[in-house]
């Protein structure tokens, strides 16, 4: 798989952020098929860093309840990338 497409976008969320000033943890939604060497490849390509660890999880978003009936939440894919101590990664 291309760099590009493995990565879909950063995940900015409080937790997230905060993991990334302290641990160097950065937290990547990324594609279904990606496994953790694609993501590896893929952070080291594009944002020129040393990659220590890739964790991953299957986020599954709560159900959402209408008067129809109930639609069921998406289920995305989290890369979590612990990064070299020397270097950072300038999401925004």
């Amino acid at each position: 798989m291309e760099a590009t497409s493995v990565i879909r976008r950063p995940v900015i969320t409080e937790k997230a952020t905060s993991a990334s000033s302290d641990h160097n943890r950065y937290t990547f939604e990324i594609d279904h098929r990606a496994n953790r060497t694609d993501v590896k490849k893929a952070v080291e390509f594009i944002y020129k860093v040393r990659v220590l660890n890739v964790n991953m999880q299957n986020h599954q978003a709560a159900d959402r309840r209408y008067k129809y009936g109930v639609i069921p939440g998406k289920i995305t894919k989290r890369a979590i990338v612990r990064v070299h101590s020397e270097d950072k990664i300038e999401l925004f």
